[in-house]
């Protein structure tokens, strides 16, 4: 039996919005542009989005600096307010939660030019982005990547992570 591509209509039809959009917003639909179907499979494909450039899928590298500033900036604050940097995890879990859910991206990943987006190109919002953070801290989850570079808690919140 046959695999069929998640969301493909819903992307489709997002695409035919894509124009109307305003940019910098942080809500425009997923869409590739014109021309971008290069016929070679490659990371975000099957949601539409283009091989390279804005709204590619974001490497695995900048994910991962992009985790380690918010880290460290959580640790920063942990020490600032409690002198203590046993509350890092707790405050880190705070600004991934709402910074994802607010915008769809942490400081880390403002710093390196990447977002969080729904696969159908809508916002994350609390709901989604709690899931996303929760399974985010399991710490192990998220290493388990699929080939468009979705850990487990992106594909659990239909989510990826995309340059801007």
């Amino acid at each position: 039996m046959a695999k069929r591509p998640r969301n493909r209509g819903a992307l489709t039809a997002a695409a035919g919005r894509a124009s109307t959009a305003q940019a910098g917003t942080g809500t425009a639909p997923l869409a590739a542009p014109a021309g971008a179907d290069t016929g070679a499979d490659y990371p975000g494909k099957r949601y539409g989005l283009p091989q390279r450039g804005p709204m590619s899928v974001a490497s695995t590298g900048r994910r991962i600096l992009a985790l380690t500033i918010d880290w460290l900036l959580s640790l920063v604050i942990a020490v600032w307010l409690t002198h203590s940097e046993y509350w890092t995890i707790v405050v880190f879990a705070a600004e991934v939660f709402l910074l994802t859910a607010l915008g769809g991206a942490t400081v880390g990943k403002r710093i390196l030019g990447i977002r969080v987006m729904r696969t159908d190109g809508g916002q994350v919002g609390f709901r989604w982005s709690l899931v996303r953070t929760l399974l985010l801290l399991t710490v192990v989850l998220p290493l388990l990547t699929d080939f468009d570079r979705q850990g487990i808690h992106d594909r659990a919140a239909n989510t990826v992570v995309v340059r801007t």
